[in-house]
């Protein structure tokens, strides 16, 4: 399985996706310092304490990789399908339900570590420079990040999850496009925000969202002996 996933992120060059990942993380960073920014020039305070902060930066970074695991997806299984190079890999002796595990698993790690990784790299240079210039009237507390720890941990295997709903638009027809647009509506669904209220908040929504994304996984996986291509 290692095997099968290494030799597919060297396949499709998956270090692109890397380096993408990285620009993502700053340009969400670099719009939380222009709204914080603003707001302190205006006198006025949008984050008014690290609390807030944390919760933008966690949700923006789950929107951003919600997308971008839509369009690993895509690369990964939907344009095979589409361009029907699928064909070529099933005529070679591995077993279908092996290579499509393994690309989802690469969709699923990938989404994971992106999550955290870069809500940790965010949070640290923003409460860096937060500090620096006074952004925020508050302290951010060891106390606070330890209580985030479980938060962020468990919205990063849901959105790990969610982000394999799109698998199930985008197989039907085989199309990139539906695969895609199908991740923004599930970002809407999830990280819209009302004031100081997420529909990710209840956490029945975003744990049934990932149930479902597994049961999407698992009927693609079950099926691939029986599907044409």
């Amino acid at each position: 399985m290692l095997n099968l996933m290494r030799l597919e992120m060297k396949k499709y060059k998956l270090g692109s996706y890397v380096r993408g990942a990285i620009i993502a993380n700053f340009i969400i960073l670099g719009f939380l310092l222009f709204i914080s920014l603003i707001s302190k020039i205006e006198g006025e305070v949008e984050l008014e304490n690290y609390d807030m902060a944390l919760t933008i930066i966690d949700s923006f970074v789950r929107a951003t990789f919600i997308i971008f695991a839509a369009t690993l997806i895509a690369k990964l299984i939907i344009g095979e399908y589409k361009n029907k190079t699928i064909t070529t890999l099933f005529m070679y002796p591995i077993n279908r339900k092996k290579l499509i595990v393994a690309k989802l698993a690469i969709v699923i790690l990938f989404t994971f570590c992106s999550i955290i990784i870069s809500n940790i790299l965010i949070t640290t240079i923003f409460s860096f420079i937060s500090v620096t210039y006074q952004l925020i009237p508050d302290t951010l507390t060891s106390a606070l990040i330890m209580q985030q720890i479980p938060s962020m941990l468990m919205h990063a295997i849901a959105a790990s999850g969610m982000a394999l709903i799109p698998l199930y638009f985008g197989m039907r027809k085989f199309s990139i496009t539906t695969t895609i647009i199908s991740s923004l509506f599930i970002v809407m669904i999830v990280s819209s925000n009302s004031g100081d209220f997420s529909l990710n908040d209840i956490i029945v929504i975003p744990i049934s969202l990932a149930l479902i994304g597994i049961s999407v996984a698992y009927l693609a996986i079950r099926n691939i002996e029986k599907m044409d291509v």
